[in-house]
């Protein structure tokens, strides 16, 4: 898998987090919203490890310079 593979689904990961805590301003019953926390948080950290696991540490050093 490629760089971009990898910052996309690290982008997915963030989009994932953001849905899993925005989610509690809905008007809906807290059951609901724990099933939904927990869905996003569980999408979240599988989109953070697959990441992780696609851009591995070459790819992290290739961020770091792109950051620098």
């Amino acid at each position: 898998m490629s760089f971009k593979t990898g910052l996309l689904v690290a982008a997915l990961c963030i989009a994932c987090y953001a849905i899993s805590f925005a989610q509690m301003l809905l008007p809906i019953s807290v059951a609901a919203k724990g099933t939904l926390w927990v869905v996003f948080f569980g999408l979240a950290k599988t989109f953070q490890y697959s990441a992780l696991l696609i851009l591995g540490k070459a790819g992290v050093a290739k961020l770091r310079d792109m950051f620098r």
